[in-house]
């Protein structure tokens, strides 16, 4: 019998938590559960989050499950056997400054793209090294499953400083992408095995066989994007930034029809759409400050004050599943097929070994085993992809040596930056706001 689980969510005052937990309780067969941890250095939002999680087990009757929120890492992680990583360092308010400095000048404002996700990934970098020190100084044999972005960017700097932690870092936006495809167009993506690479964020599907109708249906799919606009699926109904970005893959299939794309591409082949359509003033981050963060401190609230009837609102697709799918196959070796970020080491044959890349890949008892293409890809693919790893690689090298020049020549070839100058003003502009943050460059 498997022994039951600890698990420590990292992030633990998270909007994202509850579908975690959720996802979890739903699977406690197979991710049989003793105990969870909430790690959060905000107090206040761990402790919201705590009473949210506390309802949630005893509505589901899992009241035996012991639940705790903590800022001491000691008592986070000793003896965890799973930490889930979805940390934002900074919080909102430096998500709002990723997105609204470089919009102030006319560049892209996006979280985990351009300029703005450099800014977030210098600091991410330092808030989840210093989490995987933790797993290694009190549960070195614990599994950490990361959700924390930029993703490529935080990964090359974990494999740097900690080559041998027990990671895996993994985005659920293909997910997000499928489901909502086959929401709109009528396919069960259960039957899916998809074909995919590329970055995070950042890459385009070549295959996805349908295992019910004994084809690849990719290219009827691509025939459907470009007659018919996607809807949001229920998970972001209402969400007008996320429909414009669905809207957005129909752009790019009819003018590069060859693949599906990832829809953050939009950021890097179409930056003047979207500045055209980005408000300076009210960004994302305000979006979710209004929206989620406000919902889940009234959630809490509500909880406190005995208020609990129809009181969880949260709906986040696949998101918690698709973290608790890792681990069960993990613990289970169930040999589950995922899309995760890896060092290529020939993964894509053409491409920079050491490059840090989105693939399919095997996860069983013994971790990650990734899916090598069958082929070379494209020049056009190759040399956005090539710019963007250099991109990366100078960021996660001025992150560790301290280097204004390396971080300078990241902010420049970042693709959403027509030049040096305006990425210089970004850049200085963004060392200020980010002094709490940032190591100091020189």
């Amino acid at each position: 019998m498997t022994k039951k689980q600890i698990i420590t969510i990292a992030g633990g005052g998270s909007t994202y938590t509850p579908g975690i937990i959720q996802a979890v309780l739903n699977n406690s067969e197979r991710l049989p559960l003793s105990e969870i941890r909430l790690y959060d250095i905000d107090a206040q939002r761990n402790e919201d989050m705590y009473m949210i999680i506390q309802y949630m087990l005893e509505k589901e009757g899992f009241s035996n499950v012991v639940i705790s929120s903590t800022e001491d890492p000691e008592v986070a992680f000793t003896g965890c056997d799973f930490i889930f990583s979805q940390i934002r360092v900074g919080g909102l308010k430096m998500r709002e400054k990723d997105e609204k400095i470089p919009l102030s000048h006319g560049l892209v404002g996006q979280e985990t793209c351009g300029l703005g996700g450099f800014a977030y990934g210098m600091r991410s970098m330092s808030g989840l090294l210093e989490i995987v020190g933790y797993v290694q100084k009190y549960a070195p044999e614990a599994w950490i499953l990361n959700y924390t972005n930029p993703e490529s960017i935080v990964s090359e700097a974990v494999r740097r400083r900690y080559p041998k932690a027990k990671m895996i870092n993994a985005c659920d936006m293909t997910i997000s992408i499928e489901e909502t495809i086959a929401i709109n167009y009528g396919y069960d993506r259960k039957n899916w095995i998809p074909t995919y690479y590329g970055l995070n964020h950042f890459g385009w599907y070549t295959a996805i066989y349908d295992k019910k109708l004994k084809r690849d249906v990719m290219p009827e799919i691509i025939e459907k994007l470009n007659g018919q606009e996607m809807q949001v699926a229920d998970f972001n109904a209402g969400d007008q930034t996320w429909q414009e970005a669905f809207s957005m893959m129909s752009v790019i299939t009819k003018n590069f029809p060859q693949n599906i794309p990832n829809n953050y591409l939009e950021y890097y082949l179409y930056p003047d759409m979207v500045i055209e359509h980005s408000d300076k003033n009210y960004t994302r981050a305000n979006m979710v400050m209004e929206g989620r963060e406000k919902n889940t401190k009234e959630m809490a609230k509500k909880i406190r004050n005995g208020v609990t009837k129809d009181v969880l609102n949260f709906n986040f697709g696949e998101h918690g599943q698709y973290i608790v799918d890792m681990a069960t196959s993990l613990l289970n070796d169930e040999r589950r097929r995922f899309m995760l970020i890896v060092p290529n080491q020939g993964a894509i044959p053409n491409l920079r070994p050491d490059a840090v890349v989105e693939v399919p890949a095997y996860v069983g008892a013994t971790g990650v085993e990734p899916i090598s293409l069958r082929e070379p890809i494209c020049d056009f693919h190759k040399g956005m992809m090539e710019a963007q790893v250099a991109a990366e690689k100078l960021l996660v090298d001025a992150y560790f040596e301290g280097s204004y020049q390396k971080a300078l020549q990241a902010f420049t070839l970042n693709q959403t930056v027509p030049n040096a100058r305006v990425a210089k003003k970004v850049l200085d502009e963004m060392i200020e706001a980010n002094k709490e943050y940032w190591p100091e460059l020189v």
